[in-house]
C-alpha cells in the first residue's frame, strides 16, 4: 500500500535515519547507494551526489508518478532501476540499492548460477531475501538494463547488478534495508564459508521455511 500524504513527513525522517545508519555500518561508502520510497502519488527518492550519511530530509528528491522530478534536490541517477523495480512489484513501497562489500563482491563472480547467486545457508536468507538472481553487466545509468530488471524483479525481491551492487524491494522501507543487510551478510558468510567443509540449507529445508513463513 502506498504511503499516505500525512506521513510524508515521517518518511522523510525514516529515509534519512536509515541512510545514516547504513552509511555509519559501511554499507555504501562516499556518495553510493540509494533509497527510495512508492508515496500515493509518486515516490520520494534520496539525491544524486549526496551521501547517505548526509541526507537532508526537506531536501530529498519527489517524483511525481511518471518518475518526473518534482521537488527536492534532483534525484539519484539510477531513479530507473528504482522505478523498474516498483513497476513490476505492486505490493512493494521501498527500494534500496548499495554498494554493499560482499554482496558487490558476489556480483563479481562467474562461477554461480545467474538465478540463484547466493545460496541458502540460513533461514533467515530465505525468509528475507529469497533467491538472488544476476542482472547482466550495464555502465551506471544504463537504462538499457530496465527491461532485464523489470523481468528479474517480477520474481526475485533482490537482485545483484553485475560488478556493481544489490538492489532489494520490500513491502516497507524497514523491511527492504532489513533484506538487504540480510543478503549482504549472508554473502559475507558465503566468502567465509568458500573452501571449507560446510552445509546449506537441503532444498526441502528451503521449502519448509517458505511454507512456514509464507514467503
Amino acid at each position: 500500500m502506498a504511503i499516505d500524504a500525512v506521513d510524508i513527513g515521517q518518511v522523510r525522517e525514516a529515509l534519512v535515519r536509515h541512510g545514516r545508519s547504513l552509511f555509519t555500518r559501511g554499507y555504501s561508502c562516499g556518495t553510493s547507494g540509494n533509497l527510495s520510497v512508492r508515496l500515493g502519488d509518486g515516490y520520494l527518492m534520496t539525491p544524486t551526489n549526496v551521501s547517505l550519511g548526509q541526507l537532508d530530509p526537506a531536501a530529498l528528491s519527489r517524483l511525481d508518478e511518471r518518475g518526473q522530478h518534482v521537488d527536492g534536490l534532483p534525484p539519484t541517477k539510477e531513479a530507473w532501476l528504482h522505478l523498474a523495480m516498483y513497476r513490476v512489484r505492486p505490493q512493494d513501497t521501498a527500494v534500496v540499492h548499495l554498494h554493499s562489500t560482499y554482496a558487490t563482491a558476489l556480483s563479481c563472480r562467474t562461477d554461480r548460477p545467474a538465478d540463484d547467486m547466493l545460496s541458502a545457508l540460513t533461514p533467515y536468507v530465505v525468509m528475507r531475501v529469497g533467491r538472488v538472481a544476476l542482472v547482466p553487466y550495464g555502465r551506471p545509468g544504463d537504462q538499457s538494463l530496465a527491461t532485464t530488471i523489470e523481468r528479474l524483479g517480477a520474481e526475485h525481491r533482490a537482485v545483484l547488478l553485475a560488478n556493481h551492487g544489490p538492489v532489494v524491494a520490500g513491502t516497507d522501507l524497514e523491511g527492504a534495508v532489513a533484506a538487504a543487510e540480510e543478503l549482504e551478510e549472508t554473502a559475507r558468510l558465503f566468502f567465509i564459508l568458500e573452501g571449507t567443509p560446510h552445509r546449506r540449507l537441503t532444498d526441502a529445508q528451503v521449502e519448509e521455511v517458505r511454507r512456514v513463513f509464507k514467503v
